[in-house]
């Protein structure tokens, strides 16, 4: 049973990343992108650290033009990525600057909505997600040539049911067209709808976009005192929970400027105990000429939901990370680790490839 389950898994992620793998070879280099409209939302959430991640770290940003054979090229391909991948922990996976330079941490995208003759009605927030009892701070633009009202209506939807949870009015500020108000998130924790309404040309024009309302789930106080393990840079952070649960803490390691690693852990943190430890494996940090502190950035907790159904809530580190002085990293070495099941997975993957 688990060999057949391990197989159809095998081929799913053949399929997926040597589809992806041969419409990179199919696009011209001098093509562009499509560019989408903005939807007002975090801009990209720090995600979970996976073999995809990793896989994106080694994938070759040239490939090949694929052989006459190119199912068996593709799964070769895939394997070849596959066994680099499996070397690196998902919780320790290396991260080139352009990842790093791609999460924005608690952003939000800035959404525009088109107006004729050419002008555009803009609403931005300083977050996306906000910590129950905070100020939602919202600035709106609208530029071009139409005659606006003296004032702007935001409201506060709940998302099913679109009762307005709250409203105020953004009166214009500093320059003709720019409107700032202010909101409480004093609300209970959800996804909610963000309508400002605008009076353009004698007409009302509504401008929606989202935002999220999070609990209070404690404090970041901090990193505590680093140290070598298992070929294992040990990071504790410290976190005082205001509820007893499971927590997933992510953050990007850097050197200076320079990103190292995506790290993640998971732990269960109560009154007694309040660190979660991230660990930066020696596949990381081996062979590098490190000098001086290193730096945590980009920290994000999530709450785990206790049981199917709830929604998991999100905190997230200050902005300037943590810096700290770390041990003596000589002793750890460039040993992959060993994962079982992504060896076996680079193993099938090889022998469907010997049979195209």
């Amino acid at each position: 049973m688990f060999g057949k389950a391990l197989l159809v898994l095998t081929v799913v992620l053949a399929v997926v990343f040597g589809t992806g793998y041969l419409l990179a070879t199919a696009v011209p280099q001098d093509a562009d992108p499509v560019a989408g409209m903005s939807s007002g939302g975090p801009s990209n959430a720090a995600s979970k650290p996976s073999v995809q991640h990793a896989l994106d770290a080694v994938q070759p940003s040239q490939p090949e033009p694929p052989p006459e054979n190119a199912l068996g090229f593709m799964l070769a391909r895939v394997a070849d990525q596959y066994e680099q991948a499996s070397r690196y922990p998902v919780w320790s996976v290396p991260l080139s600057p352009e990842q790093a330079s791609a999460y924005r941490g608690n952003h939000y995208e800035p959404t525009t909505l088109r107006l004729p003759g050419d002008g555009q009605f803009t609403v931005t927030l300083e977050k996306f997600r906000f910590t129950r009892g905070d100020d939602i701070l919202i600035a709106a633009a609208i530029k071009g040539p139409q005659v606006v009202g003296n004032r702007l209506e935001a409201t506060l939807e709940a998302p099913d049911s679109r009762d307005a949870v709250a409203s105020t009015s953004l009166q214009e500020a500093g320059s003709q067209g720019y409107f700032e108000g202010t909101l409480s998130a004093d609300k209970a924790p959800g996804e909610y709808r963000l309508i400002v309404e605008a009076t353009i040309d004698g007409r009302p024009v509504r401008h929606a976009s989202s935002l999220s309302i999070e609990p209070y789930l404690g404090d970041f106080e901090g990193v505590g005192d680093p140290h070598i393990s298992d070929n294992n840079l040990i990071i504790p952070v410290q976190f005082s929970a205001e509820e007893s649960g499971f927590y997933s803490l992510s953050a990007q390691l850097y050197s200076g400027q320079q990103p190292i690693a995506q790290l993640q852990a998971e732990q269960r943190l109560d009154s007694t105990t309040g660190t979660i430890n991230l660990r930066a494996h020696g596949t990381v940090l081996a062979d590098r000429s490190l000098k001086g502190r290193l730096q945590l950035k980009a920290l994000q907790l999530r709450q785990l939901p206790a049981k199917p159904g709830d929604r998991t809530n999100h905190a997230f580190g200050p902005e300037e990370g943590y810096s700290f002085t770390p041990p003596d990293l000589d002793g750890l070495t460039d040993t992959p680790a060993v994962n079982p099941e992504s060896e076996q997975r680079a193993a099938l993957l090889r022998q469907l490839a010997d049979k195209f």
